[in-house]
């Protein structure tokens, strides 16, 4: 019997130019968020319906989502299920610092105001970010940091108040919430979303800045053993404050 040398390479070159499931998978979600037909906080499938949908296994519907997840894609709230992420993608790890430390080392002085310390009732965005439900409350600072007398930096915090229940009995002028969730909660991850962005004119005028101003704005996402502790929204002056690591390798 004779065989066809050119039908064998081309069903050779078809199975190795096939995308594997979970790419296949990761593709259908990125096409759905970005034609706009899953918005942000949107729910995406869950592990068993893309399993049953595409006629894969679990841990497969499992890798891609855990994929998208690490990329800043998707947000995976345990019990509650996976979400189209609200937050742009970061462009590179930060090492995480604490702002007093930071102007220390410039040699100046900080000192901080605080302008807000209390509980409030979660929106939609925050509770998928703190893993919480909709009805439950968090405690919620902001706090204005100076460098010597210059305002450098505001800080909006949502706080898990289950996990950290005397976060509003802390005098945030004393201590930064950063070294005080770090005591009662050790980090164990964190994510970063970084951009480039106008401030409202309440912000700009706590930053003592024109509302042309271009301010960098961090939002970070921070966990410990326990579950998701707490997400900060950071705003500075571009003008007056940068950020840079050192990464070793």
């Amino acid at each position: 019997m004779t065989v066809n040398s050119s039908n064998s390479t081309n069903i050779s070159v078809t199975k190795k130019d096939k995308p594997a499931k979970y790419t296949i998978i990761k593709q259908y979600i990125c096409e759905n968020i970005e034609s706009g037909e899953w918005p942000q906080n949107a729910k995406v499938p869950s592990e068993n319906e893309l399993t049953q949908q595409f006629n894969v296994s679990r841990m497969t519907a499992r890798r891609a989502l855990q994929d998208l997840t690490e990329q800043g894609i998707v947000v995976r709230s345990q019990g509650a299920g996976t979400f189209v992420a609200t937050f742009k993608s970061q462009s590179s790890l930060l090492e995480i610092r604490n702002i007093s430390d930071e102007i220390s080392g410039r040699g100046h002085q900080h000192k901080a105001k605080q302008l807000l310390l209390r509980s409030i009732a979660v929106t939609e965005e925050i509770a998928i970010l703190l893993n919480l439900k909709n009805n439950e409350h968090v405690f919620y600072s902001e706090i204005l940091h100076y460098e010597n007398d210059d305002p450098i930096q505001l800080e909006h915090r949502y706080v898990n108040a289950s996990l950290v229940p005397e976060y509003l009995l802390q005098n945030f002028t004393e201590i930064t919430p950063h070294e005080y969730l770090s005591s009662v909660a050790p980090l164990t991850e964190a994510t970063h979303e970084i951009e480039a962005v106008l401030a409202s004119t309440d912000i700009c005028h706590q930053l003592d800045i024109p509302s042309s101003t271009p301010c960098l704005q961090v939002k970070r996402r921070t966990w410990s053993k326990q579950g998701v502790v707490s997400v900060a929204i950071l705003t500075s002056p571009g003008n007056k404050y940068r950020l840079g690591s050192h990464l070793k390798f």
